[in-house]
């Protein structure tokens, strides 16, 4: 097995835009192994992230041998992934003429879609500029270095006869383009001269559009590249417990030796392949001692472990605050490791993160001098309505969004102020707030951070493509913590499975520079406790 888990999924470049587009769970799967998938009785052969944990490579699926089907395009999917066209593997692409008409409303502007308009426009001018190409055959999609995609790409180049029902107005695109399909459909339905018999499945992000589609008896589906992971529950957890006779198995193999304060195990069997690198493991049964400890090394079929430092005790406390549940204590170890560059805290309202966090930081920075400042920003999306525009400095206008920091500190420097009175608790805020510098995304392009302790708070409200900008940021000797909730995404069309934070766990999930817990029991209240379980 392969200890480390480098590569990117070749069909996945560019993470999804923020855009008016909507999501959905996908309805019932299809045959082929394309990354949209057709309404068909067969599921899709589809990489689940912790189905084959042994893949660490994660190979490219394999084709599938049977007809290419011809997808037909919404215009909502180009402006979602403007690379959409090389995701179809072997399959056609169909675009109506009204789509491209609706790409040209859409290309004015500096927001997201705008410039995904831009790029899918351009792409089309590429395909149909390259040599030989013929629009009246099909423009072949790999033309342009696209090696993946074998299929071609049509569009309309002539009127098409359809009957839609009077209840359904003609002038609204959505009508035509389903006209489109209805009418493509009739036309593949058998094998024709110069028409090969096809599947034609429309692919939309407008969930009301598919209805209409199943509606007319047409096939329809969502766009699916876009999904980091199908369930939410196949998040990498960054921890697993041992099973309760691991050390029966392991007494003839296992070795152990001791540096420093901590033991190192090599252990050896079928657990191996299940392990990452600085993935936690545990061992707790009755009547036995326990172990926590954390993967190190993975070599052929042996695993080295190394036992982790308590903070839970009060004399390794970090900045006055000790862990109180086993999870706690995994993230402290990732908190505080010099080697760990990108650490990813998940979990409920109440577990820790932001606390934890910040008593690193500032023991860090104030009394190890490995870092110069701690850098706090988080994304700006409220939960309800905009209060509009905040006056002031960027710092100024961040403040409100920082609520959780003050909190935070407030807490901090009440356990730290000791006998210091209130002139010297006085000092140490301003000694501590000197050191955080709170700073808004929209500035980030083009920096990097020397030196600095970076915090991303409310990371799930995060696109990938934001999410990749922020950590590309990071220069020498800069660790990025990024934390968040995927129970409380407030961004419009983010949905667990596409979220910057998900994307972000998934990818780096066995770098031996990166580390992720799922922080699992609250301990802010028991208040915040019961409302996290029964709301």
């Amino acid at each position: 097995m392969q200890q480390i888990e480098t590569k990117p999924r070749p069909a996945q470049v560019e993470p999804p835009a923020e855009e008016a587009v909507h999501q959905l769970r996908k309805p019932s799967p299809a045959p082929a192994a394309a990354p949209v998938v057709a309404a068909a009785p067969t599921p899709i052969a589809r990489v689940r992230t912790e189905r084959a944990p042994a893949d660490a490579t994660r190979p490219r699926r394999a084709r599938t041998i049977g007809p290419a089907k011809l997808f037909v395009l919404d215009t909502n999917v180009l402006l979602h992934d403007p690379m959409c066209l090389f995701r179809f593997e072997e399959h056609d692409i169909y675009l109506p003429m009204i789509v491209l008409e609706e790409l040209d409303g859409h290309k004015k502007g500096t927001t997201e879609v705008a410039r995904n308009g831009r790029q899918t426009s351009r792409t089309l001018d590429a395909l149909a500029g390259a040599q030989g190409a013929d629009i009246a055959k099909g423009l072949k999609l790999d033309t342009t270095g696209h090696r993946e995609a074998g299929g071609k790409l049509f569009f309309q180049t002539e009127t098409l006869d359809y009957t839609l029902p009077t209840s359904l107005p003609q002038g609204k695109a959505d009508n035509q383009i389903l006209g489109v399909v209805q009418a493509l459909r009739d036309l593949y339905a058998k094998d024709r001269p110069g028409h090969p018999k096809q599947e034609v499945v429309l692919v939309s992000k407008d969930i009301n559009m598919r209805v209409k589609a199943r509606a007319l008896g047409l096939a329809a589906d969502d766009y699916q590249n876009d999904k980091t992971l199908e369930d939410g529950d196949l998040l990498y957890a960054g921890s697993m417990a041992l099973p309760p006779d691991f050390w029966t198995r392991q007494s003839k193999t296992v070795e152990s030796w001791q540096s420093g304060s901590s033991t190192f195990y090599r252990i050896s069997g079928p657990i191996v392949p299940n392990l990452h690198i600085n993935q936690f493991v545990f061992f707790e049964a009755p009547g036995e001692p326990s172990m926590y400890a954390r993967v190190t090394e993975i070599r052929d079929k042996t695993a080295v472990l190394k036992t982790l430092k308590d903070y839970s005790s009060g004399k390794n406390a970090v900045w006055g605050v000790a862990t109180r549940n086993r999870e706690q204590n995994f993230a402290m170890n990732l908190l505080m490791d010099p080697d760990i560059d990108f650490v990813t805290l998940t979990g409920t309202a109440g577990t820790g993160k932001t606390l934890m966090a910040l008593a690193s930081g500032l023991t860090q920075v104030l009394d190890d001098r490995r870092y110069t400042e701690i850098i706090m920003t988080r994304a700006t999306v409220s939960v309800g309505e905009d209060i509009g525009f905040l006056p002031g400095t960027e710092e100024e206008k961040m403040g409100p969004w920082m609520g959780a920091l003050d909190d935070n500190l407030e807490f901090l420097a009440k356990g730290d102020g000791g006998g210091a009175g209130e002139w010297g608790r006085a000092a140490t805020n301003e000694l501590i707030r000197s050191r955080i510098k709170i700073k808004s995304m929209n500035f980030m392009r083009g920096r990097t951070f020397l030196n600095k302790y970076v915090i991303v708070d409310e990371a799930q409200n995060l696109t990938p493509k934001q999410m990749k900008t922020l950590i590309t940021r990071a220069g020498p000797g800069t660790k990025i913590i990024c934390m968040g909730n995927l129970a409380q995404i407030d961004t419009p069309y983010l949905t667990e499975g596409s979220s910057g934070l998900t994307f972000a766990v998934d990818r780096f999930k066995g770098w031996p520079h990166g580390g992720h817990i799922t922080l699992a029991r609250g301990e802010r209240s028991r208040l915040a406790d019961f409302a996290s379980e029964a709301l």
